[in-house]
């Protein structure tokens, strides 16, 4: 394993050009060897067929969470039974290079399927059948996962309260504790997370997301992990990271960024020229490292890339437009780029 002070001096080059925002780099030391918890990066079993994809994922993550692959709406078929080939392949990806594996997410608001729809009238049925299936799939990985995402994404975007969803119409509020509860009893040492998204971009949702938490603590529900997912804007407000994170680690509980990324399309809605944007977005990724230093190590679970290059990014597969965005830390051909370089040296 690379230390620390061999990684600092073999990303000397880099290191200047992202002082000068000057171009990407292919000769740039383990960015997991600057942060001593994990960094992870987001997966999908098809970017296994690619040779540089597997090369660069190897060299410079120690942890893997499946984008799509471990959500229900590949898990749970229609008629109750489960598919795991993806979810093995994942976990047999993570042993071979001796990484990590997190899983999400095993209760999402979006997705309940056909299974579940056609017990919905029925609920001693259906809560039987909620708990059966996180039993079933946590314990499937018992001692294998570094955590889960038990609940993903159950807070308004406006912060009012919780979403509304089938979990939530049948088995009230109660849905979110069930699910944890069954998730501890089948690994009882495996760190269990509550996700979401937008706590740094809309203060209100962060406050909704931290009642939820405070209550869950108070009723004893096995939380341990908080997960902010960091999909943001590069004209995020300054200083919305750190007071983020902050608000986080009050709670006592650790901390995962979970899905890194930094878009310029949402910065630009759009616009031809995102130029004017690169320097913002190079900000807010020193934000986030100088935010995450400031945390208690012990706090510290880990950080979380939502992919490795531009082109394997969500927003350029499911949101496509006159130009691709550029919100990850390496570019198509594999470099770093300077706003990957502008995140190891604020991690110095």
């Amino acid at each position: 394993m690379i230390d620390r002070r061999t990684a600092l001096t073999g990303l000397s080059a880099a290191i200047l050009s992202a002082c000068t925002g000057e171009a990407a780099t292919t000769d740039a030391a383990p960015l997991k060897s600057f942060l001593t918890a994990p960094l992870g990066v987001a997966a999908m079993t098809a970017e296994f067929a690619d040779p540089q994809w597997q090369a660069l994922t190897a060299t410079h993550f120690d942890r893997l969470t499946p984008e799509w692959e471990m959500k229900m709406e590949y898990i749970l078929q229609p008629d109750g039974s489960h598919r795991f080939e993806a979810p093995d392949r994942l976990l047999r990806q993570a042993k071979l290079n001796r990484q990590g594996l997190f899983g999400h997410a095993l209760v999402w608001y979006a997705q309940d399927g056909a299974y579940f729809q056609n017990l919905r009238d029925d609920k001693t049925r259906f809560e039987a059948a909620y708990r059966a299936y996180v039993h079933a799939v946590v314990g499937r990985y018992k001692g294998q996962f570094d955590g889960w995402d038990v609940v993903n994404e159950p807070i308004l975007d406006d912060g009012s309260g919780l979403r509304d969803c089938l979990w939530r119409d049948v088995l009230g509020d109660y849905y979110i504790d069930i699910a944890y509860q069954a998730a501890h009893e089948a690994d009882p040492a495996c760190p269990l997370a509550l996700n979401d998204y937008n706590l740094e971009h809309t203060p209100a949702k962060r406050k909704q997301f931290l009642k939820l938490v405070d209550d869950m603590q108070k009723r004893g529900v096995p939380l341990h992990v908080l997960g902010t997912q960091t999909h943001i804007s590069a004209a995020l407000e300054p200083g919305a990271l750190k007071a983020t994170l902050r608000d986080l680690a009050a709670t006592g509980l650790k901390i995962h960024v979970s899905e890194v990324d930094v878009s310029l399309k949402e910065a630009a809605k759009n616009a031809l020229d995102f130029r004017s944007y690169r320097a913002q977005q190079m900000r807010q990724i020193e934000e986030l490292a100088e935010a995450w230093l400031s945390l208690p190590v012990a706090q510290q679970f880990g950080i979380t890339i939502w992919g490795l290059r531009d082109k394997d990014s969500w927003y350029n597969r499911d949101q496509k437009g006159l130009l691709a965005d550029e919100p990850l830390l390496f570019d198509d051909t594999g470099a770093l780029k300077p706003l990957g370089q502008a995140f190891v040296k604020a991690l110095r």
